[in-house]
């Protein structure tokens, strides 16, 4: 358990009797009230500011079990403390300036990777790569916006120095900068985020057995019979460290029960969520794929698809069409797993998604639309620059870019957003 504030060597002193030395790891007993024992185990003081938030914390680490934790809270809870809010030691950290804003939440993101890369992808940010990033990229903006700001303040000199050609090469130069760092962004979202499909077609096309099969084990009942899945079947599946969230769902058709019908609803409203639609078709049965324009129309018009023809293990001789010239088309089977990792290697092309180097962060949507507000603030300052040598309205959009850049590491942020951050953490941290 750890207490944070300026009361923790008062709350020490009674829970301990003593406040233990600096840092260094004490037995001790935990005392109630009535100073029977709560519980025994190791008691370390981090005196401020060198703490996990930069104020004075007490750790106490005992034998677990709910019962004792709770005991516990409420002995310090008497004595002057409260109980934390989600995610608020590190909010305390960030805003003692111990880490900032993408470190903080890298921190998140490190208690909740699903996989190994995903770990090393948060450590990364949270020593501070990403952020380091960001710094680069602001410091670019920065001097460019110094330079115009000079000029404009200067107008007596006999350069223009707004058609200089340094000046658009710098602005080349930044434009660059966002690349790389825009790229490592989306492939650190995907890391942390991953992709959203959905499994959908007509019954028996072989949804359940496609996503036993990307799954690696029964995840879902499959059966000859024709509408067995019902309801959503949800799975988590890693594919080269990009987290795979794989919905499979009830079969596309008319004519079933009630509850078949609540299936095929529910259905149609996860396909709208998704990231890309797998419309799985028999290829045995329908090698044409005549199945896809016949139920389009129940499908969002706005969500990427593609055709997976499956048993094509069974689809011997039966000339499946190579001709088709709709949505990209993948043909497998889900039995002998037959084109499965091409299936896989689509997926991960679909979302741009690359193989981990030693380079991935861990990053979040917000910081791509950070990244994104600020691009298009830097593409709008070269057009005003270009088309009209509008100093002052060009520097006015690179301070827009650099406040955009600064509520990544939250050098400029609001409460609210501090808010949304937070409470996404667990009670501990």
């Amino acid at each position: 358990m750890r207490v944070s504030g300026p009361k923790v060597p008062e709350i020490a002193a009674v829970i301990l009797g003593e406040l233990p030395p600096v840092r260094r790891a004490t037995f001790a007993r935990f005392l109630d009230a009535e100073q029977d024992t709560i519980d025994a185990g190791l008691a370390i003081f981090f005196p401020a500011p060198h703490s996990y938030t930069g104020e004075h914390v007490l750790e106490l680490q005992g034998h677990g079990g709910s019962l004792v934790m709770e005991a516990l809270v409420d002995r310090v809870v008497q004595i002057g403390g409260r109980r934390a809010q989600p995610g608020e030691f590190t909010q305390r950290a960030f805003l003692n300036d111990k880490l900032d804003l993408a470190q903080a939440e890298a921190i998140s993101d490190l208690i909740e990777a699903g996989s190994r890369a995903a770990v090393r992808a948060a450590m990364r940010s949270l020593q501070g790569e990403f952020s380091a990033m960001i710094r680069g990229l602001t410091d670019a903006v920065i001097d460019l916006r110094t330079y115009v700001e000079a000029a404009i303040d200067f107008p007596e000199e006999e350069v223009d120095f707004l058609a200089d050609e340094q000046l658009a090469e710098r602005f080349q130069a930044v434009r660059e900068h966002f690349d790389g760092v825009e790229q490592s962004a989306r492939q650190g979202r995907l890391l942390r985020e991953g992709m959203t499909v959905v499994i959908a077609g007509r019954p028996n096309a072989g949804k359940s057995s496609l996503l036993n099969k990307l799954a690696g084990y029964e995840a879902a009942i499959v059966t000859p019979i024709a509408g067995t899945t019902r309801d959503i079947v949800r799975e988590r599946i890693d594919i080269d460290g990009m987290p795979l969230h794989v919905l499979d769902t009830a079969g596309l058709r008319q004519g079933g029960d009630v509850v078949e019908e609540e299936g095929i609803r529910r259905a149609k409203v996860e396909m709208t969520r998704a990231d890309r639609v797998l419309f799985v078709i028999d290829a045995a049965e329908d090698p044409l794929g005549e199945a896809f324009p016949q139920e389009r129309a129940r499908m969002p018009v706005d969500v990427p698809v593609t055709l997976v023809f499956n048993k094509c293990d069974l689809a011997v001789g039966v000339p499946v069409a190579d001709t088709y010239s709709g949505p990209p088309r993948v043909t497998v089977s889900a039995t002998t797993g037959k084109g499965m990792d091409v299936l896989r290697a689509h997926l991960k092309q679909c979302m741009g998604y690359q193989t981990l180097d030693s380079g991935t962060v861990s990053a979040r949507q917000r910081h791509l639309d950070s990244l994104a507000r600020a691009r298009r603030n830097v593409d709008e300052a070269h057009r005003q620059l270009r088309e009209r040598r509008a100093g002052e309205l060009v520097a006015e959009e690179l301070r827009g870019a650099q406040q955009s850049l600064n509520e990544i590491t939250g050098e400029f942020t609001s409460d609210d957003l501090l808010g949304r951050i937070f409470s996404g953490f667990c009670i501990g941290k």
